[in-house]
């Protein structure tokens, strides 16, 4: 997929950056042209020197280069490439693609180019989990950039938690993903996966036994048939698929936001299972057992994200998507289900724990549409998302 593909790979600063060698390698071995952008702090960690002579192209660092200005060669390097890649991204590169700043040659390529931005963070955990690098990486997510990583381990600081670069083979994955030409290329799906989970506590809360595997496998399907993927997930036991927007929430509420805030989306799939009440009087602290009787929990509706969305006057997406995980009379109530949202297709599935379906890594499913219904076999929920993905580009074509 990367052969004759051009890659303009902008290596921040940060321990993290002896990586960036071995991605250029790995990208190189796959025939992807590679042009290097190495920042100041950049340079700190790895010599201009390695990245060229690795690269086989020219370094490129100021951006007051008078030959290459005088073409505007800062335009020119954000629009020749097919894709855009930052690793190590650090929090500060972060920060200026988020407030559009244009003060080096990489923060000026990356505010230029018409072009997509994967970026791979790298950075101390409690930068990474600081406040404004949050709400930096949301804002970036909502302007179309996509995301690999970061991985969570042992880092050079000491530390230990999220913040660490992904390795070089993810982030060639991401890449594979971002450049899929495929029959979804130029749409964007909304996919929502895993279950919530609704306090009532500060330590404890309400879940129900869903993995996040099937709205996983859903998402990188159709992100491998081109699409631009906005996968907002709960609590999962599986991670997140490479090279796609993720969004990472727990509560029902704090998942109908985030499905409100995502960009406009040509289909929705609602893969998601979201919990239909939460703890209305939860506790600021923890419930004590304290022999005076047994807690009393009001529960109140969550927002109901399916049929919202379905039954959106403006902006609608063209498909919407839902799912009916149920454990008696499956198929009627999956249809009864898919006419109160309001969607246009739901899929469902029998999740008796007999099944071993809810949590295990297959899936049997029946497809339930306007005109008429199909009955898949039981199979991987990998190739339960395929099937999917492909009826989906079918539909959108």
């Amino acid at each position: 997929m990367l052969a004759d593909k051009h890659i303009l790979l902008i290596i921040g600063g940060g321990i993290a950056a002896f990586k960036a060698l071995d991605l250029i390698r790995r990208l190189r071995e796959r025939g992807a042209k590679v042009t290097p952008v190495l920042t100041r702090a950049g340079s700190e960690f790895v010599t201009p020197l390695s990245v060229s002579a690795l690269a086989g192209e020219k370094l490129y660092q100021d951006l007051f280069d008078l030959t290459s200005e005088a073409e505007m060669g800062h335009i020119e390097l954000s629009r020749a490439a097919d894709l855009i890649v930052v690793a190590p991204a650090t929090a500060d590169l972060l920060a200026k693609m988020t407030a559009g700043l244009a003060n080096d040659l990489a923060s000026t390529l990356l505010l230029a180019t018409d072009k997509r931005v994967l970026v791979a963070p790298s950075m101390n955990v409690h930068m990474w989990q600081h406040a404004a690098t949050q709400r930096n990486l949301a804002q970036l997510a909502n302007d179309g950039i996509l995301f690999v990583g970061p991985g969570e381990g042992d880092m050079a600081c000491g530390e230990y938690g999220p913040g660490r670069l992904a390795e070089p083979l993810e982030i060639v994955a991401a890449i594979d993903a971002a450049l899929a030409d495929g029959p979804l290329k130029g749409r964007h799906v909304l996919v929502t996966s895993g279950p919530t989970h609704e306090p009532i506590d500060p330590v404890r809360y309400i879940a129900n036994r869903s993995s996040g595997a099937q709205g996983t496998a859903i998402a990188r399907a159709v992100a491998a048939l081109g699409a631009d993927v906005t996968f907002v997930t709960g609590p999962a036991d599986v991670p997140p698929p490479m090279g796609v927007r993720v969004v990472k929430v727990q509560t029902a509420a704090e998942m109908f936001k985030a499905v409100q805030d995502a960009p406009a989306a040509d289909a929705a799939i609602f893969a998601a299972a979201v919990a239909d009440w939460h703890v209305a009087n939860a506790g600021e602290s923890k419930i004590k057992k304290d022999g005076t009787g047994l807690p009393t929990l009001e529960f109140a509706e969550n927002p109901d994200i399916l049929a919202t969305v379905s039954k959106m006057t403006s902006g609608r997406p063209k498909l919407v998507i839902g799912f009916a995980a149920e454990t008696d009379n499956v198929i009627a109530n999956a249809t009864a289900k898919r006419k109160r949202k309001g969607c246009d297709w739901i899929v469902a599935n029998d999740v008796s724990p007999s099944t071993g379906i809810m949590g295990g890594s297959e899936n049997d499913v029946t497809l339930i549409m306007d005109n008429g219904s199909e009955d898949w076999p039981r199979m991987s929920k990998e190739a339960v998302a395929t099937k999917l993905a492909a009826k989906l580009a079918e539909a959108l074509a």
